[in-house]
């Protein structure tokens, strides 16, 4: 009797064929654009270095689990690369390729069970199409404090683990029964709170070590569900014609590089280290997440950035 189909084929043929129209999709709206005599954000212009850089430095980190729309967006504005109202556009769009890349790497290099991983991005994108309406009504400030002070006791709680002082974390490569139901419901959440620029790759990895999976396990997981919904949202920008092509392309083109470098190094990384990674990771997710609810309830707004 043959053996089974490998479920990540289905996942990549999907991600193939979503990613295969975003990128048609980008190049006849641009095409129509540039025809139709557009020049704002440096339309028809080509990436200059700092755009290039921008994409390979942001994509870099990225790949690490640090997240890539904070710094972007810092980045961008001070330089003043693309107006502020096309700066989420520009990085949903332009991001998404190396996305996309980072998910099939890691889908592809790293053990992970596939009913495990296939549950937690269906419940990912599950959430976003599903949730979104109703997060979209709650008060993005208490979301973020709760979501901030929640990263800080988890980074905590790891950091004791780490030390062998409490008992979290584990080298599983998979999820079953009640604790792959909590995930999945936990996944649900993350990909409705995405929706509102809450970041989802802290909270993942935290979620992933919790429930007794090695910590490298996040990745495919986090970089998969990111690379299902980013394209969604990115197609929405495009019809709106709501980013800079120049600044897109450069974010792209510096991007794919930076994702083939350091996910080598993310498969490289001993256990230890990995394990410091997520506290790192986690930590800086949850000062930017605090800041933001700051910033949110002082009327400025801002995304948590700790994952696209």
């Amino acid at each position: 009797m043959p053996d089974s189909i490998d479920p990540r084929v289905f996942l990549f043929t999907a991600l193939a064929l979503l990613t295969a129209y975003l990128l048609l999709t980008w190049y006849r709206t641009a095409v129509a654009a540039t025809r139709a005599g557009r020049r704002v954000d440096g339309w028809s212009e080509r990436p200059n270095f700092y755009e290039n850089a921008v994409g390979f430095v942001t994509n870099f980190f990225d790949t690490l689990g640090i997240g890539s729309f904070a710094p972007t967006t810092s980045l961008f504005k001070l330089r003043q690369v693309v107006s502020d109202e096309n700066i989420p556009g520009t990085m949903m769009i332009g991001h998404t390729p190396p996305v996309v890349i980072q998910a099939f790497i890691f889908i592809a290099i790293i053990t992970v069970d596939p009913v495990t991983l296939v549950t937690m991005l269906v419940a990912s994108v599950l959430g976003a199409w599903l949730g979104a309406g109703v997060v979209a009504k709650l008060p993005r400030y208490k979301i973020q404090v709760g979501m901030g002070i929640a990263l800080l006791i988890a980074a905590v709680t790891f950091v004791l683990a780490i030390f062998e002082i409490t008992a979290v974390g584990g080298e599983a490569t998979g999820l079953s029964g009640a604790n792959l139901a909590i995930a999945a419901a936990v996944m649900f959440v993350l990909g409705a709170l995405m929706t509102i620029g809450i970041g989802m790759y802290a909270p993942t990895m935290i979620v992933v070590s919790l429930m007794g999976m090695g910590p490298v396990a996040a990745f495919p997981i986090m970089m998969g569900a990111s690379a299902f919904l980013m394209p969604v949202a990115g197609l929405r920008f495009l019809k709106a014609g709501r980013y800079g092509l120049k600044a897109a392309l450069g974010l792209a083109i510096g991007g794919i590089p930076a994702v083939l470098i350091a996910a080598f190094i993310v498969k490289s990384l001993p256990l230890n280290y990995m394990r410091w990674l997520v506290v790192v990771v986690v930590l800086y997710a949850a000062i930017l997440m605090l800041r933001s609810a700051v910033q949110e309830r002082r009327g400025v707004g801002a995304g948590s950035g700790s994952g696209p």
